[in-house]
């Protein structure tokens, strides 16, 4: 295995919300393979960088990349490069500590944040915004991003997606925990939800997750507000038309749209909400690695497949931004067996790759990723953390050795 980074985990440690630390158990998973005799690790070096995938594939019967979708898909509309406008692919990582996105500017001076889209990154970004950062304290949350959120003005969340609740990619167990915050109203008009519901009968027979999802809804709707000085707000069939400010984020103007047979139309009327800050959260696309054709957002690929090599790719690489750690592993599980067909009954030699990796770089191998864990969980314990994430990369270093 080749990570670019110190750390392990992947997607595990920088994306999976902190307050969702049982989702992260599955790194156990991870840790039970890598003590496997015949599992390597080459931490700290990245392929296309350190590396070229060139040098990798004659050395080995089979390559999988699994470098998922790292850069955040735009809105395309005026205003998005001011300061203060994010992309979840900016912000996701900020709070979970990556090191390459320890420095993003995320303005919490002002009362109101926006957050545009309707999934479940859309979700974790305003559920970290909007919830009582107390409930954060004993999560493995950056320091840095936790003692901004501890100095945050801001009181009311805005989650805003294009479509009526019924299209929203929310999953059930997500939108069941929202009624359950204790520090956080959470807001949706019930005109909206029946509404929703109305469309979604006369479409046909309503399936088994959006009838959950409809149901959950419902239940936020109804639930009797707390008069908790947080809030968070759904506002659906909103489409984000313009990022007004001067110097930084000021105002973000909406598209009010409608459903007329079946399709979301633009009405021409608009609104607008006065906020500093603007999270996009409305897909992801894969980053170029030399050497690897990426194309419409992922990794050129024929069911897993990339033709004319023996590289084969999984996950968001393989398929785009779309599914949850389940899904990646069902998905892992086909394209093995793909690779397993495929293998040559010649196998070649495995030779030694550390000839080719370059000598100014430090290899954090499992040993040294396990003195990284264990340094992190021993400082966590005392404050009552799972651990305190280092997000250094010369102190990843350091501890590793």
């Amino acid at each position: 295995m080749f990570e670019r980074l110190p750390t392990m985990w992947g997607l595990v440690r920088s994306g999976v919300a902190p307050d969702h630390p049982k989702i992260k158990t599955v790194a156990k998973v991870f840790e039970k393979v890598a003590a496997e005799p015949n599992f390597r690790l080459f931490g700290n070096v990245e392929v296309g960088r350190d590396l070229d995938i060139e040098e990798i594939c004659p050395r080995y019967d089979a390559v999988v990349m699994c470098t998922g979708s790292s850069l955040g898909k735009k809105l395309g509309i005026p205003g998005e490069e001011l300061p203060g406008s994010l992309s979840a692919a900016e912000f996701v990582p900020w709070y979970n500590g990556h090191p390459d996105y320890v420095n993003v500017q995320v303005p919490l001076d002002g009362d109101t944040a926006v957050v545009i889209g309707a999934g479940n990154v859309a979700m974790d970004c305003a559920r970290m915004l909007g919830i009582n950062p107390i409930e954060l304290d004993t999560t493995d949350t950056a320091e840095h991003a936790l003692a901004a959120l501890h100095a945050s003005k801001i009181r009311h969340v805005y989650i805003a997606g294009r479509r009526g609740p019924e299209h929203a990619a929310f999953t059930a167990p997500e939108l069941r925990e929202l009624p359950k915050l204790e520090h956080t109203n959470v807001v949706i008009d019930a005109g909206s939800v029946h509404a929703a519901h109305e469309r979604a009968e006369a479409a046909g027979e309503i399936e088994k997750h959006l009838a959950s999802n409809l149901e959950a809804w419902r239940l936020i709707a109804e639930h009797p507000h707390g008069g908790h000085e947080r809030t968070m707000e759904f506002r659906f069939l909103s489409t984000p038309k313009e990022i007004k400010g001067v110097d930084r984020v000021e105002e973000v103007v909406f598209g009010i749209n409608e459903v007329r047979d079946g399709k979301v139309v633009d009405t021409g009327e608009t609104y607008s909400i006065k906020t500093n800050l603007v999270i996009s959260a409305i897909g992801y696309y894969a980053d170029h690695i030399k050497g690897i054709s990426v194309r419409d957002g992922k990794i050129e690929n024929d069911n897993g497949r990339v033709l004319g090599t023996n590289i084969y790719t999984v996950g968001w690489a393989k398929r785009g931004p779309s599914g949850v750690i389940g899904t990646n592993k069902s998905d892992a599980s086909d394209v093995v067996k793909l690779l397993i067909e495929d293998l040559d009954p010649e196998p070649k030699n495995g030779g030694d790759i550390t000839v080719v990796i370059p000598q100014a770089i430090t290899i954090i191998d499992q040993a040294g990723w396990a003195k990284i864990n264990a340094a992190e969980i021993a400082a966590g314990e005392p404050l009552g953390k799972p651990r305190v994430k280092e997000v250094d990369i010369a102190k990843l270093i350091a501890l590793a050795e």
